[in-house]
């Protein structure tokens, strides 16, 4: 496909009624048809987004058996799929899916088959689920759809099958690598997650599963996206491993509806962040708890940029504004179980996730949201690229990326990144109310180019601030503990109702070893 990320589409942005009925009479024509000798492919669930931007968006609805509707959350969790209905399981194919029953909200998908044979709808059966201990009559459901699905594969071993990748809920999604518990979400789109009135949620209502062949190592699934102000057709290839790589490519249509939108979020990563070593909690004796600690961004200068994580009093939102893109993604940095003490969590093994472009996306600017959260159990951080030229209603989208879930074996910058970011100071001689207006961070730094370097080298931190702080003290110290290098910033603001924005990274010869610290000082 082309990688294009904006092309308009002028032929066909407003088609006549005649033509309309052309375009929605061969679809019907063809989801009619047994397609036995018919190739299923991205182009087939992009005529129907297309056919469908061209018409009121209607939110698919499910009339809910009352009681269905009425179980709590525990009653509905007590509903599981029978593992031996899996798909494609009594075939003994190396991958099969496992489906999650629809709750209360209703939003329901529908699922796909795609073999030699054509494409069959994948019916709904409550015999395929084991209700627990709820006592329900489930012969008049009738078609109630799934609310998602996921899919297992050899992934740890060659006698288990363990999940590979899940579609739940909305647009989003999460996958595994080898040795990893699920952790942060990937979306297909997130529009008007800030700028806009409101946050709008486009979601998948419809699958098509690529069957396998007996060999496969990866999986083939198609999706339409649909809702007020757009449609789309995604495809995505999973190749599961150390680091499980899903390349989406994606075709959206932008239905001729208003308002116009404000922030069109590619390639969006949703994550948890309660607490770390930037921000410690007196009272739990867990040190840290987060599925992610920094935004990782390499813009096309070739500059790598390192944010850590927080959990704000209010909503904060940072634009990072760029040229170009070579990639981001929401990391989990510290993989040392140390660092969290939760035997149940397993913080340490939550992946991160790396966004690889794959063609040019242009100029931009990734945009990081980050929201207060009471506990641990609220995704609170939001990352995605947003596009200098926004999609108009009537326009025509194309775009691809790779997202991979890494653990221990992760993308990094080729030179040294920070390994630590803590907050506070020691022992001062000064009163209390200076204090309060001074921030101290020890920031640690590791990696290749630092490892050649002698203690004594004349290693340089270069910190800068806004206009707001005053750089009171900023020192390159080498750490014979741990190795690298760690700089120590003492800031002080001049306006405490404003925030600070700060700068770092290590310097030697000027020649740039590291790549740099970026980090806010909240109001």
């Amino acid at each position: 496909m082309s990688h294009h990320i904006f092309s308009k589409n002028t032929s066909q942005q407003r088609p006549s009624k005649a033509r309309k009925t052309l375009l929605l009479g061969v679809l019907a024509a063809l989801s009619s048809l047994p397609l036995a000798a018919l190739a299923f492919d991205l182009s087939d669930v992009a005529a129907i987004a297309q056919a469908r931007s061209q018409s009121v968006w209607q939110a698919p609805s499910v009339v809910m058996p009352p009681e269905l509707a009425a179980l709590d959350y525990d009653a509905l969790r007590d509903i599981r799929f029978n593992t031996d209905k899996a798909l494609w399981r009594d075939q003994l194919l190396p991958i099969e899916i496992n489906f999650f029953h629809i709750g209360r909200q209703g939003d329901s998908v529908r699922i796909n088959e795609i073999t030699a044979d054509g494409v069959t709808p994948f019916a709904y059966k409550a015999s395929d689920f084991n209700f627990g201990k709820n006592q329900l009559s489930t012969a008049n459901w009738g078609e109630l759809g799934f609310a998602g699905f996921r899919a297992h594969s050899f992934l740890n071993s060659t006698n288990y099958k363990d999940e590979l990748i899940a579609f739940m809920g909305a647009s989003y999604f999460r996958a595994l690598g080898v040795g990893q518990r699920y952790g942060l979400s990937a979306r297909g789109l997130a529009i008007d997650t800030v700028g806009g009135a409101r946050e709008e949620f486009p979601r998948f209502t419809e699958f098509w599963l690529e069957k396998p062949l007996p060999g496969a190592t990866s999986l083939t699934i198609y999706a339409l996206l649909e809702s007020e102000r757009m449609t789309g057709a995604y495809r995505f290839d999973i190749q599961g491993g150390i680091d499980t790589a899903v390349d989406v490519h994606a075709q959206v249509f932008m239905r001729p509806a208003s308002p116009a939108v404000a922030t069109f979020g590619m390639a969006p990563l949703t994550s948890m962040f309660f607490f770390g070593e930037n921000q410690p909690r007196t009272g739990d004796f867990r040190p840290e708890v987060h599925d992610s600690d920094g935004l990782m961004m390499a813009s096309g200068n070739g500059e790598w940029l390192w944010r850590p994580l927080q959990n704000t009093s209010s909503a904060l939102v940072n634009s990072f504004s760029m040229e170009a893109l070579k990639g981001f993604g929401l990391m989990q940095r510290d993989r040392d179980f140390k660092s969290y003490e939760d035997l149940e969590a397993r913080y340490e093994l939550r992946p991160s996730a790396w966004i690889t472009p794959l063609g040019d996306w242009g100029s931009g600017r990734v945009e990081l949201l980050q929201l207060p959260t009471p506990d641990e159990t609220h995704d609170n951080i939001v990352a995605y690229w947003v596009p200098n030229k926004l999609p108009l209603p009537g326009e025509a989208v194309s775009m691809a990326w790779r997202i991979n879930w890494q653990g221990k074996q992760q993308q990094r910058p080729p030179n040294s990144w920070v390994t630590q970011s803590r907050k506070g100071s020691g022992f001062s001689q000064l009163s209390a109310q200076v204090q309060k207006q001074i921030t101290e961070f020890s920031i640690d730094f590791a990696g290749p180019a630092l490892e050649s370097l002698s203690p004594d080298a004349a290693v340089k931190a270069v910190v800068t601030s806004d206009a707001n702080g005053r750089i009171l003290e900023s020192q390159a110290l080498y750490n014979p503990a741990a190795g690298g290098w760690r700089i120590h910033l003492r800031v002080q603001r001049i306006d405490p109702t404003q925030p600070i924005e700060l700068r770092a990274f290590l310097q030697h010869d000027n020649n740039t070893l590291s790549e740099t610290w970026t980090n806010l000082i909240t109001p």
